[in-house]
């Protein structure tokens, strides 16, 4: 396993001391990031968006978690939002994909603050295409306010992705969805998780939305847990499932490109 950071934040990757870390700094007007590579010359991709206050290394113990099959090689990029004031937390400023007043008033969201996070975001993807992952085997997930961003954006993509994960999180701008979302991801399927004693976004906001997504066609695999505002060892281990069947597909289809390579 390879880890890089690419421009942003430096600090230490919280991962087990076995794993080598290659760490690398890449200046650009891109997200900084760090980026784990579960094998060389990943085809496959996870773009995973942190909570509020976070950085992308918060979900760096994460990733051995979701105990991954060997193949394919999977990407992981894990950006680090920028630093805004957040009213919600007096004004103070932390990484924050969006300003946040009041969680459950949908009035209260910061539309250009998310719009602005959203293109962000969607340059990710889009890099990950000139660095040869297809949209269709890239995954795009968040947790909390991170997994609000990666359901805004993931529903609007142009191209078919290959899955969205929503990790103790909800919808915003829930009212301009039915008008943006994308006929390519109409029926993107979702891995979504909530924890039942949430005190920070309550379950209810995630079964909420959990119900918008299925009316909307969506399949939505949920899951809930007996845990605060986290992520837990059972939910990465399910949530590891869900992605390794999601890119089983392309395993045969990668096989044969190594043993036949195109001429």
């Amino acid at each position: 396993m390879m880890v890089a950071q690419r421009g942003g934040p430096a600090g230490p990757p919280s991962v087990p001391h076995h794993v080598p870390l290659f760490l690398m700094l890449v200046s650009g007007e891109l997200l900084s990031a760090v980026e784990i590579e579960t094998a060389p010359g990943p085809r496959h991709a996870v773009v995973w968006l942190h909570g509020l206050g976070a950085s992308g290394y918060d979900l760096l113990p994460v990733i051995p978690l979701l105990s991954l099959p060997a193949l394919p090689p999977v990407r992981f990029v894990l950006p680090h939002a920028p630093r805004i004031p957040v009213t919600i937390n007096s004004g103070l400023v932390m990484a924050a994909w969006f300003d946040i007043k009041l969680v459950r008033q949908a009035r209260s969201h910061d539309e250009a603050g998310i719009r602005r996070s959203a293109a962000r975001v969607s340059a990710l993807i889009a890099r990950e295409q000139v660095r040869g992952v297809a949209p269709e085997r890239l995954i795009l997930a968040g947790f909390s306010q991170g997994g609000a961003i990666a359901l805004h954006v993931a529903l609007r993509h142009p191209e078919p992705l290959a899955g969205l994960v929503a990790l103790s999180t909800y919808l915003v701008l829930e009212d301009t969805l039915a008008a943006e979302r994308a006929a390519a991801n109409r029926g993107l399927p979702v891995f979504q998780a909530h924890g039942t004693l949430d005190p920070m976004v309550d379950v209810a906001l995630g079964q909420r939305t959990r119900d918008r997504l299925r009316a909307l066609g969506h399949e939505v695999a949920w899951r809930e847990y007996t845990m605060r505002h986290e992520i837990r060892a059972e939910e990465a281990h399910d949530l590891g499932a869900w992605i390794a069947a999601r890119f089983a597909g392309f395993r045969q289809e990668d096989t044969a490109r190594r043993r036949f390579p195109p001429r």
